[in-house]
């Protein structure tokens, strides 16, 4: 990781709220010092290329990917962390927020002390500066799951917990409103019969009604006593997000219709897409569309989900596509509105004194090259 240089010129800088030729100055402290006219100082050369803030990212399902690559396979978790931690730097995110699970199915492949040691390998690799980019844990919860109480107790005490998601996979509601959906997922995946099914169904759904509500009151109001962001997780309906209100919720991640979404915009709450959903048309489970939610002006948040390149390639492609949505407020999902929603003031906007997390991107086609990154002024990618 090499130093930074003073001054990033010749660059088409993304701000807030529109977009410059210019240059940007970086200070000793790591902090944007200044942002100018073109310069003919000596410095980085960014060749006219974009120069845009260090995007942010609230929900990966990435890492998990490199610590279990084979359905029984363990990886090297301080190695796993290092290489989902290049992907993303490469792909010029500079804040992430790795998804760990606490809330598990009786056959689950990875359990609790796999998402433990997982989390001390973030906590490792920051602590030895192994890292690119800067590393939180968002815990997903699934609420109605037997453990997911005595699984949470196990992370309470670990710091670097920024965010919990509020997550239930029940069939016939949110994500699998449809039972035909769920059928198609899970029978396959299982090899159940058509009476085997039917009877997971039915226990999968006695066991929601009886444990989620409660867990989604306990999971909340810790969360909100130790200052941790909650995101409500594929609500479908208005009372979902009335639900999601009451709690205090402050994110509402992949709604699953356009009603949930322009109830959870308009209460105030972020409404986060996937950005694989943006750069393929659509839902892979054929829920409501992400562009037709920007479209409409409900859309306020991307999250690269499993596909870490997503991220900007989403941004440049909402710019491209959609009339009503320029450029810097593509820009804003993935960058600004994202670190505002889970209370990071200091980074995701280009602005003096704010943190110099920085891409340097170039567009060739319609597809963005990321051609270096800088967490604060140092060079990472």
């Amino acid at each position: 990781m090499s130093t930074h240089p003073k001054v990033f010129k010749n660059a088409r800088l993304v701000l807030a709220d529109e977009v410059i030729d210019g240059s940007l100055s970086v200070g000793d402290d790591g902090r944007i010092a200044s942002i100018g006219t073109p310069s003919d100082v000596e410095g980085h050369d960014c060749d006219g290329d974009f120069l845009l803030p260090g995007l942010v990212e609230l929900h990966t399902d990435h890492l998990e990917t490199h610590y279990s690559p084979r359905p029984k396979v363990r990886w090297n978790p301080v190695s796993a962390v290092q290489a989902h931690d290049a992907q993303i730097a490469c792909a010029g995110i500079t804040t992430v927020f790795d998804a760990l699970r606490v809330g598990m199915d009786e056959d689950a492949d990875l359990l609790v002390p796999d998402m433990l040691a997982l989390a001390q390998a973030i906590e490792t690799g920051q602590k030895e500066q192994r890292l690119r980019a800067d590393h939180f844990i968002h815990l997903r919860c699934e609420v109605s799951a037997p453990d997911v109480m005595q699984a949470f107790g196990e992370f309470e005490d670990d710091d670097s917990i920024r965010l919990i998601s509020l997550m239930d996979h029940t069939p016939g509601q949110r994500q699998f409103v449809s039972l035909d959906a769920y059928k198609i997922y899970y029978q396959g995946k299982k090899g159940f019969s058509d009476a085997e099914m039917a009877e997971f169904i039915r226990r999968r759904q006695e066991r929601a009604s009886s444990l989620a509500p409660e867990n989604r009151k306990k999971l909340s109001a810790f969360a909100q006593e130790h200052g941790i962001a909650v995101a409500s997780h594929d609500d479908a309906t208005a009372a979902h997000v009335q639900e999601a209100i009451d709690l205090k919720t402050r994110i509402a991640e992949f709604p699953t219709t356009v009603e949930a979404a322009r109830a959870s915009h308009e209460a105030g709450m972020a409404v986060l897409m996937g950005a694989p959903n943006v750069v393929r048309g659509g839902s892979h489970s054929g829920n409501v569309s992400a562009r037709e939610l920007a479209e409409a002006g409900y859309l306020d948040v991307l999250s690269s989900d499993y596909v870490p390149v997503s991220l900007i390639q989403a941004a440049f492609q909402l710019a491209e596509e959609i009339e009503t949505i320029a450029l810097p407020e593509a820009v804003a999902m993935v960058t600004s509105a994202p670190a505002k929603a889970i209370g990071l003031t200091d980074r995701g906007i280009l602005a003096p004194d704010l943190r110099a997390d920085l891409i340097q991107v170039r567009l060739i086609g319609n597809v963005p090259v990321v051609r270096g990154v800088w967490r604060e002024g140092k060079r990472v990618a």
